[in-house]
């Protein structure tokens, strides 16, 4: 079971999005499904809350009308980019809310029988204007944590840290501009306290590779593990003054006209989508256990650095809570906490000529997938963000970078070693594999190439570490460059088309390989490779990379397989 966050349904998505969490989770999917697991990709929009509530206000427009927008738009840009998930649902959309809703509840319900929540009064802000009380995003104010001004009453947005909007330093209501005050309130509490020993033993757990089975991030440890140490575990509010969302499910007057807090039914969606997806296939929607209540089966979430504090204290916390048994991972039937939970940091951006900055919507410094794809083919955007990733520290997309890396490497080294072979296969061999003949030892150095490059891009894979994936990869495609330049079939072609045919041979089963091994980064890329070479379905299969095409096996119409981008050109219009 992978998951990929979800995002926001009140905006549209751009590159910092897509490196965050989208795309190395559908690099790592495609990369499962090659290797033959059964594995379901889980995503859709994140509609209750405050934030689609604070943008339908402001476009003044409603609510529904807001999340149903986005969510059509935000699935319409994944596919554009070849993200495919099994399921792309929504918290609040009409097909998923009632089954959404219902399990949000059950587990809330589970969780409070456990005896993990309290009732208690608290102080919250109070817009005397507006007559309401605030949720945490229509709070802004000073962050308590590294003092700057651009702190939300959930999270500050600079430094990442939680904030109870009680603690912000000159807190502002959103709605109205005025100062709000403190007023009494109640909701439930989840006694984080209660749960911290196990938790920190998970956790800690996951240092040890070895023994959890997974490569843990030492981003997402560190933080995670961090704010425990530093902070411990207080009480957190699992539900607010709001009614757009999920409805609180107690019999209790207290509870009338609260939801369940985004940040409790946002991860439960990930469970409420897999059994909306086995209802819409003629399954029973009940059948989810297998995917999250069995310990056969690993879970990941694909998150970005804002969102790990969540997926890896405040949501694993949700799943020991509803346990019946004390166990750290759970019982076979209980909710499984997460196999790994994989973070990237944030990507910033460079336009030329200017320094490097944050992306934001709001100075409109962003590149937008809705804009890029009305120009530019996708995988060009899939190949930099990958080698560009900021897995461990937070990288710039730099759009001039982007288009001497897509000319210098993705165009030289990756789609120059194709054509360039495709081009001598069908000039003077009739479009077929040429015989092999007599393989000499710079013959078998390359051909020895082929299965090690895959089983260490396998590896790369396993561990989620993408960008070092990729280098292997078009490692293999220099490599490939280098073997033509070395066998030199431009000369051989006029003396001995024997020793011809043996080279060109010896590329095509390079690029054979080479397009099973791109196929989880650059799909679009890898189909048309697939066509150029006439390989058959299932040409992603991992285990088949290295098999050679046999002699005279027809090759199909070659094609340029990557384009060069006119820097001139380039987001002129973005």
């Amino acid at each position: 079971m992978v998951t990929a966050a979800l995002p926001y349904s009140n905006g549209r998505l751009h590159v910092g999005h897509i490196a965050g969490a989208y795309l190395p989770a559908d690099t790592y999917v495609r990369y499962l499904r090659a290797t033959g697991a059964e594995v379901r990709f889980v995503c859709g929009s994140d509609d209750n809350g405050v934030a689609a509530l604070k943008t339908a206000r402001e476009q003044g427009r409603t609510v529904e009308d807001l999340t149903a927008h986005f969510n059509q738009s935000q699935q319409r840009d994944f596919s554009g980019l070849g993200i495919e998930f099994d399921i792309f649902g929504g918290t609040h959309q009409p097909d998923y809310v009632d089954i959404h809703n219902k399990m949000s509840q059950d587990l809330f319900l589970k969780i409070h029988e456990k005896g993990f929540f309290t009732k208690r009064k608290s102080k919250q802000l109070y817009d005397t204007e507006a007559q309401q009380f605030l949720p945490d995003r229509f709070v802004k104010g000073s962050c308590p944590h590294c003092k700057c001004d651009c702190a939300f009453g959930d999270q500050c947005e600079d430094c990442g840290r939680s904030v109870d909007q009680t603690e912000l330093l000159n807190p502002v209501s959103v709605m109205t501009g005025s100062t709000p005050e403190l007023r009494e309130t109640i909701h439930w509490y989840l006694r984080l306290d209660q749960l911290q020993g196990r938790l920190t033993e998970w956790l800690a757990a996951k240092k040890d590779t070895e023994a959890c089975g997974a490569t843990w991030r030492t981003t997402v440890l560190n933080q995670s593990l961090g704010r425990i140490e530093a902070e411990g575990l207080p009480e957190r509010a699992m539900t607010r003054d709001l009614t757009w969302g999920v409805p609180v499910p107690l019999d209790d007057p207290d509870a009338e006209g609260k939801s369940l807090y985004v940040w409790f039914d946002a991860p439960t969606g990930y469970v409420s989508f897999t059994a909306a997806m086995l209802e819409q296939a003629g399954g029973d929607p009940s059948d989810y256990a297998k995917w999250w209540k069995d310990p056969d089966c690993k879970v990941l979430h694909f998150i970005g650095e804002d969102n790990i504090v969540f997926h890896a204290i405040t949501w694993p916390a949700m799943l020991l809570a509803s346990h019946d048994s004390d166990s750290i991972q759970g019982e076979l039937g209980e909710y499984q906490l997460p196999h790994n939970v994989v973070s990237n940091a944030f990507l910033n951006i460079k336009f030329p000529g200017k320094d490097e900055e944050k992306i934001s919507k709001s100075r409109g410094t962003a590149v937008w997938i809705e804009d890029f794809l009305k120009t530019f083919d996708p995988d060009p955007l899939r190949f930099y963000l990958t080698a560009i990733a900021p897995e461990q520290s937070r990288t710039a997309f730099d759009i001039d970078d982007f288009v001497t890396r897509n000319n210098g490497e993705l165009v030289n080294a990756f789609g120059n070693f194709f054509n360039r072979t495709m081009t001598f296969a069908h000039k003077y061999f009739e479009g077929k594999v040429p015989e092999s003949g007599e393989r000499g030892d710079v013959d078998r150095e390359q051909l020895s190439r082929l299965a090690t490059i895959r089983d260490k891009t396998g590896v790369e894979l396993e561990a989620c570490r993408f960008k070092s994936g990729l280098n292997e990869v078009m490692g293999l495609a220099r490599a490939g460059n280098g073997y033509f330049d070395l066998n030199k079939p431009f000369l051989s072609r006029k003396t001995d088309m024997i020793a011809c045919g043996r080279a060109i041979n010896v590329c095509l089963q390079t690029a054979r390989t080479l397009t099973t091994l791109i196929a989880p980064f650059l799909p679009h890329t890898a189909e048309k490779a697939a066509r150029m070479l006439n390989l058959p379905a299932g040409y992603e299969s991992w285990s088949a990379a290295a098999e050679e095409l046999p002699a005279g096996h027809a090759l199909g119409e070659a094609e340029i397989l990557v384009k060069k981008l006119d820097p001139k050109e380039v987001f002129a219009d973005v």
